[in-house]
């Protein structure tokens, strides 16, 4: 008996320390739960925005939740940034003390940085020249038109010089005017409040004109060509470039010539067809468009008489120099010779041999064979900086047309050519290739 008794208390006891544990084990639970609960919201980092931001310069220290997700955050990553905003005393003080907040990654504080009014180093922040971060108020002292502005003009109204350096680059990038109100609201730099302050003052018409495109192109003093009595399948790229066509559309005529027409036009039907040639351009140039019908017949005979007698030494030719004819020589047929002609023509000019083999219809058996056979000379091939590459060369360049608005708008008030790659996000491979074309 006494046994047993014992043994009935042994096992209460267990069942005491057990109790005791699981309540332990129940209170430290609940007690690391409650703590997640006050830690800060789970980040996801934005790096490709879904639109091209239109920045200006800004104060952190102004921006409400609504205007911080405007700049691109998530609403988690906006409540962090205020809460962070919070705890190191409701202001901050510099881009050093804003960038060590987590919510905002590397690559979004630099697309920023340029932007954000605020002192560099806390350091800075405690000196005199913190004043020059202040914002400016805009001041309008009666009616004027934008276009006669000068940077000092627009710095007595209350922009910052590099604002107003952006806005007249904006000016010419239109073509030296802003032509209208709708225009002018689309400056990046000009903020919304701002136009409506501007507004009323602006001498300018409120709507675009329909015919701004044809316009804008107010750099292009057409010079008077000088025509003569020619024959349109014995001119040459400089013949055609005489005649007031650019280098690249007097390539494409005869590139069109070569390779669609087999080395001749036939009639002027066949000028008119060519997409290079504007109706009214093929009007100016009707009168003096004269076919010598020694060419046509001699060109009809090209294909046969061009196989039996010549005979191409392909280790002398340059492959960004060969002509539709010598590819068909070599044995491409007429698509492939075409193809890769033309995607020629489209790039400037090839940089390496790599690059013909993605050329679309080619054999890629018989393209390695030119290639190796064939040299490469690169150095009459046109060569950019992001900053001076022309619109049209930018918009046509199957490596950089679909950047090509970016550029443009990023260049318009970014100089540091490093930091618009950054702002491009774009693959490594696309910027390699995009990089073989610029200086």
């Amino acid at each position: 008996m006494i046994k047993f008794t014992a043994m009935k208390k042994n096992y209460y006891q267990r069942l005491a320390v057990m109790g005791i544990l699981l309540i332990i084990l129940f209170a430290f639970q609940k007690y690391t739960s409650r703590d997640k609960e006050e830690e800060f919201p789970d980040v996801q980092f934005i790096t490709q925005p879904s639109a091209v931001l239109h920045l200006t310069e800004f104060n952190p220290n102004e921006l409400d939740e609504k205007q911080w997700q405007n700049l691109g955050f998530t609403e988690k990553q906006t409540a962090t940034i205020l809460n962070y905003k919070k705890v190191v005393g409701g202001r901050f003080v510099s881009k050093e003390q804003l960038k060590k907040c987590f919510a905002i990654s590397e690559e979004k504080f630099s697309e920023l940085n340029h932007y954000i009014l605020l002192p560099e180093t806390g350091k800075e922040a405690k000196s005199v020249a913190f004043k020059s971060f202040e914002k400016k108020s805009i001041t309008v002292r009666g009616k004027f038109n934008p276009d006669l502005y000068s940077a000092a003009d627009w710095i007595e109204m209350g922009f910052s010089e590099k604002q107003a350096e952006a806005i007249l680059k904006y000016k010419s990038y239109l073509g030296g005017s802003f032509v209208s109100k709708e225009k002018f609201r689309e400056c990046f730099i000009i903020s919304e409040e701002n136009f409506q302050k501007i507004d009323p003052y602006l001498i300018l018409p409120e709507k675009t004109p329909e015919n701004y495109r044809a316009a804008k192109n107010f750099n292009a003093d057409k010079k008077k060509v000088q025509y003569h009595s020619f024959d349109p399948n014995a001119l040459d790229i400089e013949g055609w470039k005489s005649f007031g066509f650019s280098d690249k559309q007097a390539q494409i005529i005869i590139n069109y010539r070569e390779r669609n027409l087999k080395g001749s036009f036939k009639s002027l039907e066949d000028i008119q067809k060519c997409f290079v040639i504007s109706s009214e351009k093929f009007e100016e140039m009707k009168p003096f468009l004269k076919f010598n019908a020694e060419t046509i017949a001699v060109s009809k005979n090209d294909k046969s008489e061009t196989k039996q007698q010549e005979k191409t030494d392909f280790t002398k030719v340059d492959l960004n120099a060969i002509t539709y004819k010598q590819l068909m020589e070599f044995g491409f047929d007429g698509k492939a010779a075409g193809s890769m002609i033309g995607f020629r023509n489209k790039l400037g000019g090839f940089v390496n041999k790599e690059q013909i083999l993605s050329t679309y219809n080619i054999d890629p058996e018989l393209t390695k064979k030119l290639l190796s056979t064939a040299s490469l000379t690169t150095s009459n091939v046109q060569k950019y900086t992001l900053q001076d590459a022309p619109e049209e060369w930018l918009k046509n360049h199957p490596y950089f047309k679909y950047s090509a608005e970016k550029i443009i708008f990023y260049r318009i008030s970014e100089k540091d050519e490093k930091k618009i790659w950054k702002m491009l996000k774009l693959k490594p491979e696309y910027e390699v290739r995009m990089k073989w074309y610029l200086k």
